[in-house]
């Protein structure tokens, strides 16, 4: 069995497609732990920023909450009726596309690969930091773990979606049993009066004397860290090819069991963290505990429920940049249909999923960890803000959408009014996501928000000059006129030898089979008088008295001396000379190149023949024609 199939399994068929679609319970894992885990890291980004507000920092933290959830539930209203409009994946780039333009389409395209990118990152270090909490001797090891989730999180996607699915389902569900578990016991305790099994680790200082105008920009600051909690519920819409039919209704399920569990967990945390005073810690810090380490201690104590919680969350985490890893290629795969990106991130793998998305997005990741050292406080700044400009775009989208269609003069009345409500959701929406993003950008700017703003510009730059390489790549190849056969003369062959062997025997056989004139050209390093005629000799008696017995033209033997020891400078120069020599005949350059058995014997050898046809087809022109004669090597 080789390594590949070890790692990724057997090959599917394109008949296996179905199989591979996912269903609620695998949509619920697979689409919606981005969402679900944003939990752990929106409140506590929240909290972060109140910090200096000491022991009243919680009590205004429901209160953030609570704007959050409400802003949360207008967004699952509106990607709601998004999956019914644009049954297709693309999400709010193919909504922006069909209602407010190219631009408008690219920057959703441009904020949600940012998402991506980010959500993966943030999820993992997020994950690793839960990991920190329960085993404080690791903190010293972040980045690798990091780095290490995430080449597992790769291989598992790179081994289909429905796989990676099922693999997520059981953290998942874990973890959804256990913190459900520790919530409720957190509510009976806030209910019956009872302490914190065990008090959390950092006592909070009396609170601190921020007032007026300060006060204000600490809660709008700390409303935008927890915005982070709202990212991800734009998933099952983006990735709506990944759902097996119905898939609209596979779809309607997914969300809404995906937002209202959310809900669920936000206001369970915001009330705990009032109740037991819990606030955040530095994660840059030994001794760091997470905000929900520090409810599940101080609900049921360090027993087994304890550990199962934080083990879940760990696994829940790390593992929440699945999502990503879902709709990324999904994503990527639309732009590179519209031609705005590489035709590869069309290409379906072996385990019918698209492999180079899944890839890119492995390793723009890995670069974000590495650069920000995995800490979860550091990549905050950057996240939420591309959500929320593909947030804001997929609501406007959708509110001209409704407009058109309350304007319509072919649908009935009750029609009218039920896209003017819809009309009225997403316009508020939109209205609330913009001010959000705003808010996000004004906070976050300096912290290092700029830097996707920054970004964004240059990704769309990037999608329109991919886009303009199509067209005019297209507009060459088009023709309507016969084919031309003014010159078609046969070719004159070029076989560059190294040696007189049966790699140059069998590249000599096929240049003669395809043009009359043959040209052998060996290049030789200066003052190898000798072994160049020995090169001659073996020449005469190996080659041309066997082909004059043949009564076949007979190829010509060109040796050029090098004094700088190069070959492919020498060899262009002859074939340019060659082309003066022959005009208007093509050069027809036969590269003979041994083909290695084993990928470790490719290191040996000197490539030559590599180096030769790349500059060839880089530098030859269109006079010129790279025909490579394998020889495979047995042994």
């Amino acid at each position: 069995m080789g390594v590949l199939r070890l790692l990724l399994g057997r090959a599917l068929a394109s008949s296996e497609v179905k199989g591979q679609k996912l269903g609620v319970l695998t949509g619920i894992s697979s689409l919606g732990l981005d969402c679900l885990a944003s939990c752990a890291y929106g409140p506590e980004a929240a909290l972060v920023i109140l910090m200096p507000l000491g022991i009243t920092g919680p009590d205004y933290l429901t209160g953030i909450i609570a704007s959050i959830v409400i802003l949360f539930l207008f967004l699952y209203a509106s990607y709601f009726q998004t999956i019914t409009a644009y049954s297709g994946s693309g999400g709010a780039y193919s909504t922006a596309k069909a209602n407010l333009g190219e631009n408008a389409s690219l920057f959703a395209a441009a904020a949600l690969i940012i998402d991506y990118v980010l959500n993966v990152a943030v999820g993992i270090s997020a994950g690793i930091g839960a990991l920190v909490s329960a085993v404080p001797g690791l903190h010293q090891h972040i980045m690798w773990l990091c780095v290490g989730v995430l080449v597992l999180i790769t291989i598992l996607n790179l081994r289909g979606t429905h796989e990676s699915g099922l693999a997520f389902a059981v953290p998942t569900y874990i973890f959804l049993v256990s913190f459900s578990a520790v919530l409720i016991l957190s509510f009976i305790a806030m209910t019956t009066g009872k302490e914190a099994v065990s008090r959390p680790v950092q006592v909070l200082a009396e609170p601190g004397a921020v007032t007026g105008m300060a006060f204000l920009v600490l809660t709008v600051r700390a409303f935008a860290n927890g915005c982070t909690a709202m990212t991800g519920v734009e998933a099952v819409s983006n990735g709506m090819g990944a759902f097996r039919e119905p898939k609209v209704r596979n779809a309607h399920i997914t969300l809404t069991a995906i937002t209202w569990i959310l809900v669920f967990l936000l206001c369970g945390i915001a009330l705990a963290c009032r109740y037991f005073d819990i606030t955040a810690m530095d994660q840059k810090k030994s001794g760091y505990e997470s905000v929900l380490s520090q409810i599940a201690s101080a609900a049921v104590g360090r027993g087994t429920l304890y550990y199962v919680s934080i083990a879940s969350l760990l696994g829940v985490l790390s593992l929440s940049a699945n999502t990503s890893f879902v709709s990324f290629p999904l994503m990527c795969k639309i732009l590179a249909d519209d031609g705005y990106l590489p035709r590869a991130f069309t290409l379906v793998g072996r385990r019918l999923v698209n492999t180079v998305g899944i890839i890119f997005l492995s390793i723009a990741s890995g670069l974000l960890l590495i650069v920000f050292g995995g800490i979860t406080e550091s990549l905050i700044p950057l996240f939420a803000s591309g959500a929320f400009t593909a947030f804001t775009l997929a609501q406007a989208a959708m509110a001209v959408h409704w407009k058109r269609i309350s304007r319509s003069n072919d649908i009935k009345a009750a029609e009218k009014r039920g896209a003017k409500f819809k009309y009225i959701i997403n316009a508020v929406g939109a209205a609330g996501t913009g001010a959000g993003l705003i808010v996000i950008i004004m906070t976050k700017f300096a912290a290092g928000a700029w830097i996707v703003l920054a970004a964004m510009p240059a990704i769309i730059f990037l999608f329109k000059n991919i886009k303009r390489h199509h067209l005019n790549h297209h507009k060459e190849l088009q023709s309507d006129a016969p084919l031309n056969l003014d010159h078609h003369l046969k070719p004159v062959a070029v076989v560059p030898i190294a040696d007189i062997n049966v790699m140059s025997d069998k590249a000599l056989r096929f240049a003669m089979q395809i043009a009359p004139d043959v040209v052998a050209v060996h290049i030789s390093n200066a003052g190898e008088e000798e072994a160049d005629e020995t090169m001659r000799k073996r020449w005469a008696k190996e080659i041309e008295e066997p082909v004059t017995r043949a009564k076949v033209n007979v190829p010509r033997l060109l040796i050029i001396q090098t004094p700088y020891r190069k070959f492919i400078e020498p060899m262009a120069k002859c074939i340019e000379r060659l082309k003066t020599e022959y005009p208007g005949r093509q050069i027809a350059v036969v590269i003979p190149e041994m083909v290695e058995r084993h990928w470790r014997h490719f290191l040996i050898h000197k490539h030559r023949a590599m180096m030769l046809k790349t500059h060839l087809l880089r530098y030859g022109g269109p006079g010129i024609i790279v025909i490579t004669v394998p020889w495979y090597a047995e042994r």
